[in-house]
Formats: C-alpha cells, sequence, structure tokens
C-alpha cells in the first residue's frame, strides 16, 4: 500500500496487500478454472471428430484391414472416455468454484474490516478477534463441503490474516477510507463487471453466430436429401455435432444471462456509489460496505444470472 501526500495521507489499497491465504486460493481457483474450461473444450472438439471420418468420402486402409480415418474416430471417442474419467477424479470445476468462493469470502471480509465496515465497525470491541473467527466460520462451511485449505502447504513466512496495510488503512481518517474503498474497491468493481459486460456480449454474438453458419449448411443439406435432390450426405451428421457443441460451449460459459447480470450489478454499484459520495454518514457506511460487499459476491452474481429473465 502507498500514501498519496495530502493533509489526510489517502491510501491506495490493492490485491497486493491483502494476507497471503487470498493469493494462494485465488491462484488455485485461476489453475482449476483453466483445466475444468480446457477439459470441456477438448471433450467437445474430440466429440466433432469423431463424426468427420463417416463424412468423408474416402477410405484410407492401412495393412489391408485397418480403415486408418475411422481408427482416428476411435481414438477420439476414447480421448473422450479418458478425459471424462479424468474430470470426475480430479473435479476441477468443483475445487474452482469452491477456492474461488473462498477467495472472494477472504478478500470481501479483509475490505470490511479494513474499512469499518459491518460486522468490523469502530465500535466492535477486539475487531481483529472477531474477524479472525469470521473468517474461520465462513472458512469451516467450505470445508464441509470439499474446499482444501491451503495453509496446510503454507509456510509461516506467507503471515497471518491480517496484513500491515489492513491494519495500516484501519486506523486512517473516515474520509481516507471512505475515498480508499470507493476508487479501489467500488469503482475497481464496476469497471471489472462493465469489462466482463463486454466480453460476455461479444461471446453471445461470435457463438450464436457460430451456431447459425453451422446449422445453416445442414439445414439445406438435410431439405436437399428430403426432396431426393441429392443423395445422402454424411456431413450433415458433422454439422450437427458441430453445432450441438458450440452451443453447449456457450451454455457453459453463459455469456446471455451473465450480459444481464453483470449489468445490474453495475447498476447497483453506481446507485452506490452515488450515495456513498453524497449522503452517507459515517454512522450509515458500516452497512452500506457489508451492502456493497453482498452486491459483488460471486453467490449475488450467480443468483442474478439463474433467475434473471
Amino acid at each position: 500500500m502507498t500514501a498519496i501526500p495530502g493533509p489526510l495521507q489517502s491510501m491506495v489499497f490493492r490485491s497486493e496487500d491483502l494476507p497471503a491465504l487470498f493469493h494462494h486460493t485465488d491462484a488455485i481457483a485461476v489453475a482449476r478454472q483453466r483445466e475444468a474450461v480446457n477439459t470441456t473444450r477438448g471433450q467437445l472438439a474430440l466429440l466433432v471428430l469423431g463424426t468427420v471420418p463417416a463424412a468423408l468420402p474416402w477410405d484410407v486402409e492401412v495393412g489391408g484391414t485397418v480403415q486408418l480415418l475411422d481408427a482416428m474416430a476411435v481414438l477420439a471417442y476414447l480421448g473422450v472416455l479418458i478425459t471424462t474419467y479424468l474430470a470426475s477424479r480430479r473435479k476441477a470445476k468443483s475445487h474452482w468454484q469452491l477456492n474461488r468462493s473462498a477467495a472472494e469470502f477472504i478478500k470481501s471480509n479483509c475490505w470490511r474490516y479494513a474499512v469499518h465496515g459491518s460486522p468490523f465497525d469502530t465500535g466492535t470491541h477486539h475487531p481483529e478477534a472477531v474477524f479472525a473467527n469470521r473468517l474461520e466460520e465462513g472458512l469451516q462451511e467450505l470445508r464441509k463441503v470439499g474446499w482444501h485449505d491451503p495453509r496446510e502447504e503454507m509456510t509461516d513466512e506467507d503471515g497471518g490474516l491480517i496484513t500491515s496495510s489492513m491494519r495500516e488503512l484501519r486506523d486512517k481518517a473516515f474520509t481516507v477510507r471512505k475515498e480508499t474503498y470507493i476508487r479501489d474497491r467500488l469503482i475497481e468493481q464496476r469497471r471489472w463487471y462493465r469489462r466482463r459486460q463486454q466480453v460476455s456480449r461479444r461471446g453471445a454474438f461470435v457463438w450464436a453466430g457460430t451456431i447459425a453458419a453451422l446449422t445453416l449448411p445442414a439445414l439445406v443439406l438435410a431439405v436437399l436429401q428430403t426432396f431426393s435432390a441429392a443423395e445422402s450426405f454424411a456431413l450433415t451428421g458433422s454439422f450437427s455435432a458441430a453445432a450441438a457443441a458450440c452451443l453447449a460451449w456457450n451454455e457453459m460459459r453463459r455469456h446471455h444471462p451473465l450480459v444481464s447480470a453483470h449489468s445490474l450489478v453495475e447498476e447497483d454499484l453506481e446507485n452506490m456509489q452515488a450515495a456513498m459520495e453524497t449522503t452517507l454518514t459515517e454512522r450509515q457506511w458500516p452497512v452500506a460496505v457489508f451492502e456493497t460487499e453482498r452486491i459483488v459476491s460471486p453467490e449475488h452474481t450467480d443468483w442474478l444470472a439463474r433467475h434473471r429473465i
């Protein structure tokens, strides 16, 4: 954390100022997300690849008995079975979601503690003990459903749950804490949700177009075969499989619901920012921070994505 020259010594609080437990958990979440996404991408690609040999009009024999193209299909389908088995053992998606929930829970409580957000407001007795207890209670709930605590592999050099930067910010005046929270937490989150809106909107457009582009030739071939205007085309199945794979990928990435969910979250944050910068008093501050952290929680975004029409 760095200080900005001024009469109140305004502070800059970044992710680097959070405890090592957050960084370890966040790194695991990123790695497991990459593994889960790559596994699904590979499975879909192999399923489509398995349909291609049957659609090709030629045969390639090896040794007079082995059809090389059909062997490629066998390997593709075998690859799907192997990756599915490995995915069921490693549970990358579950570990990704659990570690993401843990990382965001830690980050949220660190911010609440540092800026006197509820339940760590100014009047709290022994706030460090309350912070540690609340954190342990939340992480214990995650451990019950399979979260692996990375502190078992961390060394003593990784430090405790409360960093010096968190203590330093907590000791600042209300105006400094408010400025820091609005700038480095609330506005940063608004920007993140705006960027994710744009990414999801582009993704929805691209994949919808791809699905249409793959479905259209399958439709044309099917119509030609219906009216006996052409011979049977095995390629129709490949186009259909590719379109289905793209549809499954688009659904997994949840582009459409996330556009709406992220838009709503950004709108709520904009309203909260306006209130914090104008009418909000120090007495109302702890509850406002608590509400802001609830808005940016992954659980809230997921709820909006599931229920928004």
